[in-house]
């Protein structure tokens, strides 16, 4: 072997080990993650039945009184299935901040005490503000959106035959979690945005510039993540284009902070 190819050899085995040294981290990390996830899980299924008469209270309020105020379910196993999905999604949603730490863990050996100080507030702020879009689902979209569908019922006095809601409980708490993870998702905007501006990719001028984009995006992106009603959609829509103006400020002090530190 010449001299030429052994240097190139101990290179590739010195990019190798810490490449390696990371993966080995990065599951390490990962199995951490999805043991929390189960565990939470696992706590989350002995509080199953709160935690689905948490999740149904929207639907009964707007139901009111004299109403079939019922679930069904059509399967023989399906409300048992529904009560482990309903425990899993409330595991991931309540161990969520732990991914964030996880992550955390796994990408702060490689930073310096400014660069740690400069992510932090990103890391904070990404479960604050997934909890906030899912408190946007629950206080905000179900209480206005359920009586919208629920308004389609009748009596029979114009329809001929009745038209009454018999809601099947998995299809019903299905959508109430694919709302919840969509807007928690939808709310992480700014710091995506902020990261990309820190980084150089993106600016508050171009950001700007590119507004109405913005605009037809969330609302086409809305209407896949919501039920098909435009109440629903314009409820998802407003809030994430209010975080589009946000993140246009947050990048642009981010601007200014990178031209004072370089004037310095």
């Amino acid at each position: 072997m010449s001299a030429e190819m052994q240097q190139q050899t101990e290179e590739f085995e010195q990019t190798r080990k810490p490449l390696i040294d990371h993966l080995i981290e990065l599951r390490k990390r990962l199995v951490w993650t999805l043991a929390a996830m189960l565990a939470g899980t696992a706590v989350c299924f002995f509080f199953v039945e709160e935690i689905y008469g948490f999740l149904v209270q929207p639907l009964a309020n707007a139901m009111g009184e004299g109403s079939t105020n019922r679930l069904i379910y059509t399967g023989l196993t399906e409300a048992f299935f529904t009560y482990l999905k309903v425990a899993f999604f409330a595991g991931i949603f309540l161990t969520f901040p732990l991914l964030a730490i996880q992550l955390w863990r796994f990408i702060a050996p490689g930073m310096y005490g400014k660069e740690k100080n400069a992510f932090l507030p990103f890391l904070i702020a990404t479960p604050i503000l997934f909890f906030l879009g899912g408190a946007c689902v629950y206080y905000v979209l179900m209480p206005v959106a359920w009586p919208f569908f629920l308004s389609f019922q009748s009596m029979g006095t114009d329809t001929i035959l009745p038209i009454q809601l018999e809601a099947r409980v998995g299809e019903y708490l299905d959508l109430v979690m694919v709302l919840i993870f969509a807007f928690g998702l939808c709310f992480q905007l700014p710091v995506l945005l902020t990261l990309l501006g820190k980084a150089g990719m993106v600016t508050a001028d171009g950001l700007a510039k590119k507004r109405k984009y913005a605009v037809i995006v969330t609302f086409i992106v809305a209407a896949f993540l919501t039920p098909p009603d435009i109440i629903s959609q314009v409820l998802l829509a407003i809030p994430v284009l209010g975080l589009y103006e946000l993140s246009i400020i947050l990048v642009r002090n981010v601007q200014k902070n990178v031209t004072t530190t370089s004037a310095l």
